[in-house]
């Protein structure tokens, strides 16, 4: 389903979800109704992946769009490209990635006022990117798996496991976090580490005093025991 007819019709005032007893049996039936400032409506389920992972889905009326959650200084935080959703007890706020903002409430009535999510939501997110790699000349095997943890101010931001299937370094990541999980200082601490049928490989760990820099960062082979 095409993202820009789904905020069109966030923006625009359209009904945008059908209800629980039109969902077919592949779709989860425990929907969550929000009503929004602009006059629409939708439904959202918040479950988990196959992984565990928390995530939203925003059920419109010609299809579904799942938003995969994200660290959040404070209630949940849900992402999908540059749609995001952020909710906090019965108050959700949506923002498009363009400037535009809605907020909704959980049941019939919208909200009579914005609620206290919303000025840690709009554009609060930050990009985090970069590369793991290592000088020897060794080509990692098949089944290698690589593990990357972002910490600041002494809390794991991220933590992200690649599946590598012979993919060979420089490896690049990426993830995005909420601005405000950042220390007073915004350095980060990423530590690296690629694994094979249970045994460690190679593994390292840098500070980066800026999360604008590229966080490139350099493993090392570790001893056989």
């Amino acid at each position: 389903m095409n993202q820009r007819t789904l905020l069109a019709g966030l923006i625009a005032l359209l009904p945008l979800a059908a209800t629980a007893a039109d969902a077919t049996p592949e779709e989860p039936t425990s929907r969550q109704p929000y009503a929004c400032t602009n006059g629409s409506r939708i439904d959202i389920s918040f479950l988990a992946d196959i992984s565990g992972r928390p995530q939203a889905i925003l059920h419109f009326a010609d299809g579904n769009m799942t938003l995969p959650a994200v660290p959040a200084a404070s209630g949940a935080l849900y992402r999908n490209g540059d749609i995001k959703l952020h909710t906090q007890g019965t108050d959700a706020l949506f923002e498009d990635g363009k400037g535009n903002v809605i907020r909704c409430r959980q049941g019939d009535l919208p909200p009579a006022s914005p609620p206290a999510a919303s000025t840690a939501a709009a554009g609060s997110f930050i990009e985090l990117a970069g590369s793991v790699g290592y000088r020897a000349r060794i080509a990692l095997p098949p089944d290698a798996i690589l593990t990357i943890r972002i910490r600041s101010a002494g809390r794991t931001l991220v933590e992200q496991r690649y599946e590598l299937n012979g993919a060979q370094p420089p490896i690049p990541f990426a993830a995005t976090v909420d601005r405000d999980l950042l220390g007073k200082k915004g350095s980060l601490t990423v530590n690296a580490r690629i694994e094979q049928r249970g045994k460690l490989r190679y593994a390292g760990s840098k500070t980066f005093p800026s999360a604008g820099l590229p966080l490139d960062l350099e493993l090392r082979p570790v001893a056989k025991r």
